[in-house]
């Protein structure tokens, strides 16, 4: 017979693995609502492993008042509010480029952007939005968006994934950050004002995917003015986490220049990726990676191109 303070502790050792396999499959939204929230995946991951170990910890304290899920969003929009006020945040360091750059239109404040592979999207669990909802996923996680985000106020962020985003009730929302409904109300006023009105996004058409081969059959020959025919008069070019940002075609046709003379005569590839569900092009100079660049497209041009310098993650390739 097996004595009774041996049952007992088996008992307990199968409702802690219980409650582990309860919340491991909110894991991967998880991730996602960590990376709106902060903007970097580098810095998401590292929340959400706060975030299940929080939750683990915190297990006796779940009274099952509301959703498992719902308290695990509680839980992680915490964990990144606590991130984002930190004074110790994480944010790169400004790389010294191989060659030296022309003077940029503007410096960028948002310098630690990452990209999101849309390979992590696919892991998410295709649950509806609550009805408040007003953003749909590819227009909730493209680039122009997380930025948008990153430069709300903290408590502003995530009172908008919330309730326009995840379609949490004004009153939902209210509990999760422990305010009023009067609060939520005006930091979601506040914030809708900042963004504007959502855009909806579509899946690339065939016409915007023959854009971005032109684009990264020009990028790779250094055709520079087939690469301007492509832009828009406004077109801007960011490099995170360099700040260095350029605006307007004559702007981006000085970077390409002195660029493509650093890089000489060596060969460029692009190989098409996925990240933020747009369309991107992981870079290789000679075999050796060297970036991703994401396109930003509008009216059957490229409005933007976002040139990540760090090592490219395999998985955001196609």
């Amino acid at each position: 017979m097996t004595p009774l303070g041996h049952r007992t502790e088996r008992c307990q050792d199968d409702r802690v693995d219980d409650f582990g396999d309860r919340i491991e499959p909110y894991r991967a939204e998880l991730r996602v609502h960590c990376y709106r929230m902060l903007g970097s995946r580098t810095e998401a991951d590292d929340v959400l492993q706060e975030t299940m170990l929080a939750a683990w910890r915190g297990r006796d304290g779940f009274e099952e008042r509301s959703s498992l899920r719902t308290w695990l969003y509680r839980i992680a929009t915490n964990q990144c509010l606590n991130a984002r006020r930190s004074a110790a945040r994480r944010v790169p360091e400004t790389p010294r480029p191989p060659f030296t750059p022309p003077a940029p239109s503007r410096l960028a404040e948002i310098t630690w952007l990452e990209p999101f592979p849309d390979a992590l999207l696919e892991a998410v669990p295709d649950r509806a939005p609550g009805p408040e909802a007003r953003y749909g996923m590819r227009e909730a996680i493209e680039l122009a968006f997380v930025v948008g985000l990153q430069q709300l106020p903290p408590r502003q962020t995530a009172v908008l994934i919330l309730k326009d985003v995840l379609g949490y009730s004004t009153a939902e929302v209210a509990s999760l950050l422990d305010t009023t409904a009067s609060s939520v109300k005006g930091a979601l006023q506040r914030a809708r004002g900042t963004l504007g009105e959502p855009r909806a996004a579509t899946p690339p058409s065939a016409s915007e995917r023959a854009l971005t081969q032109r684009f990264a059959d020009a990028f790779e020959v250094r055709d520079v003015d087939a690469l301007v025919e492509l832009l828009t008069d406004d077109a801007w070019l960011a490099m995170p986490p360099a700040p260095h940002e350029y605006h307007g075609i004559p702007a981006i046709l000085e970077f390409l220049e002195v660029s493509g003379t650093w890089r000489g005569g060596r060969e460029m590839r692009l190989v098409p990726a996925r990240v933020n569900t747009q369309c991107a092009f992981a870079s290789f100079i000679d075999g050796a990676r060297a970036g991703l660049l994401v396109l930003t497209l509008r009216d059957g041009r490229i409005a933007g191109i976002t040139r990540f310098l760090h090592d490219l993650d395999p998985s955001m390739q196609e």
